[in-house]
């Protein structure tokens, strides 16, 4: 198993763990497995850890992840605004990148969410999934009103013949590394901090949807990019490393929030002008790493203007790739 996450690496299919939504059915390969719990937003090297020791307890065992979809805090508050680091697919593709053989994406509903703890145990991990081994962290919490916690499941794990690894956080100069902490570097600007946690750049994945074309009357045309249930980072201009359908990387500069020159949304949305290309992107799917937050948001006194501090954007943009400075990458 690998020792962190590749960068922006695409992960071949062949890489990618079987995927199980129907945890009544879980096929006869995919029991007795070794099993880390939890939701795993973001897949950071806070995650990498617990799969790492995981692996150390039974280096022998398929390596496995049993994760919810949607997130519990999706389904118990939809009216907050988005907040997820990654979306399933990117999800099991970094779990791929881990050394990860199944991943067991349990549907989060009403009926789930009253199970009790004990059902969890029983019902999913050993009945259903026939774990062979768990790991969590030490402040994981589940079941009915977050009935359980580890000192439960330890007992029922005891019980019922599952061994269980609890594995205490990996923690930098900041603390332990968390989502949380994550979704606070990149709110607040530090999409470097953001991937130090991270081990590779954080990335929005999405397809290109059609705009007015105003970035192409610039003379600087966009890929427009609907930021969806992503979390939004700080609003501004970044510089960027994309990675195209056919797996090519490219530079670019990218702005993520209202512009407010031109005034024409209400939602944000992500603009991404890729250096030296040209060619349709038009519903192609496009992962969008964020490097350096360049400056801010801000309206200027006309398209002039705006169009000026575009190639502005863009000359600081080719510069901060051309130097290689920015956190872990490609």
């Amino acid at each position: 198993m690998t020792a962190g996450i590749p960068g922006a690496e695409a992960v071949p299919p062949a890489c990618r763990p079987d995927l199980h939504r129907d945890w009544r059915a879980i096929p006869a390969g995919a029991r007795g497995a070794v099993v880390a719990l939890g939701n795993f937003d973001g897949v950071h090297l806070g995650h990498a850890h617990l799969l790492r020791a995981l692996h150390g307890a039974r280096p022998s065992g398929a390596l496995a992840v049993a994760s919810f979809e949607p997130h519990p805090r999706e389904f118990f508050r939809p009216d907050d605004p988005p907040f997820r680091l990654a979306l399933p697919e990117e999800r099991r593709d970094a779990l791929g990148a881990l050394g990860v053989r199944h991943l067991f994406e349990i549907p989060f509903d009403a009926a789930f969410s009253h199970l009790t703890a004990r059902q969890f145990v029983d019902e999913v991990l050993h009945e259903a999934l026939g774990v062979a081994h768990v790991a969590c962290g030490a402040d994981f919490a589940f079941g009915h009103r977050r009935g359980g916690d580890v000192r439960f499941l330890a007992e029922r794990a005891e019980a019922l013949g599952i061994g269980l690894t609890v594995v205490p956080a990996l923690a930098d100069e900041g603390g332990p590394i968390s989502s949380t902490r994550i979704r606070r570097a990149l709110q607040d600007g530090y999409p470097e901090r953001a991937a130090r946690m991270l081990g590779r750049p954080w990335a929005l994945r999405g397809p290109v949807r059609h705009g007015d074309a105003r970035g192409r009357l610039l003379g600087f045309p966009t890929a427009n990019i609907p930021l969806g249930r992503h979390l939004e980072p700080a609003r501004g201009v970044y510089a960027v490393r994309v990675r195209l359908p056919n797996g090519d990387l490219r530079g670019g500069v990218a702005n993520i929030g209202l512009r407010p020159t031109v005034n024409q949304t209400k939602e944000s949305r992500l603009e991404v002008h890729l250096f030296d290309f040209d060619g349709d992107l038009y519903e192609r799917e496009l992962s969008v790493s964020l490097l350096v937050l360049l400056r801010d948001e801000k309206r200027f006194d006309g398209l002039d203007a705006l169009k000026t501090q575009i190639a502005l954007d863009a000359a600081q943009a080719r510069a901060v790739l051309d130097a290689g400075t920015t956190a872990p990458g490609p």
